[in-house]
């Protein structure tokens, strides 16, 4: 039987915690590409088009994390379509981190006074120069922290994906656990390690919500 030790075991989880923060960072930077698409269409004048992103918010929010991996993975296959572990985790992370980013920042954009819209409008600007000069940029203010907040449930939600066989941090802590028969040392640094990931960016969000609320 393989001995393992300390530093063996510390190793493999460091090296399987790359997979998760490159999983975070594909997660999160295609759900902000998507969110910014279903924003401009939530907060346009015509109508259907918001409908559709509010449906599409309620499904996602509505629905387990967990199910949505099921699907991608394991639905896919049963129509005939070969997916891997990766791109199933990346296509479900994607879609489920766009719900709640989509909310966040229509959301800011809303906070946004109505007196501002109506002195842009006297001023002359049409809406997308409203949104351009106007509201986007508070908007953004508003934005920052929350969606650095958001970033730590990205990073969380990753763990889910050992279920579809991805081996990311959590999933390489059970095979560890397994083989070492040392499941309190192995889960113990899976924790630290998640806490040495989540942290900063928690520490940065606060950090960023009282900045700019000073500066606001």
């Amino acid at each position: 039987m393989t001995q393992f030790t300390f530093v063996d075991i510390l190793t493999n989880l460091l090296w399987a915690s790359r997979w998760t923060l490159l999983l975070s960072l594909a997660a999160f930077a295609g759900g902000g590409l998507l969110a910014l698409g279903l924003l401009f269409a939530a907060i346009g004048r015509a109508r259907w088009p918001g409908r559709l992103v509010r449906l599409y918010v309620e499904i996602f929010q509505g629905t387990p994390l967990l199910m949505q991996l099921f699907l991608a993975f394991f639905g896919l296959g049963l129509l005939g379509i070969d997916v891997s572990p990766w791109l199933a985790a990346c296509a479900a992370l994607i879609l489920w981190s766009a719900a709640f980013l989509v909310e966040i920042w229509r959301g800011c954009v809303m906070a946004i006074g109505r007196g501002q819209w109506e002195a842009s409008a006297a001023l002359g600007m049409g809406y997308a120069a409203q949104m351009r000069h106007v509201v986007l940029p508070q908007a953004l203010r508003l934005a920052v922290p929350p969606t650095v907040g958001f970033s730590v449930q990205v990073v969380k939600g990753t763990a889910l994906t050992s279920i579809i066989g991805f081996l990311e941090l959590t999933k390489a802590g059970t095979v560890l656990s397994n083989a070492s028969f040392q499941p309190f040392t192995v889960f113990g640094l899976v924790a630290l390690i998640y806490f040495a990931l989540c942290f900063p960016l928690s520490v940065g969000a606060r950090r960023l919500e009282r900045k700019l609320n000073v500066a606001h």
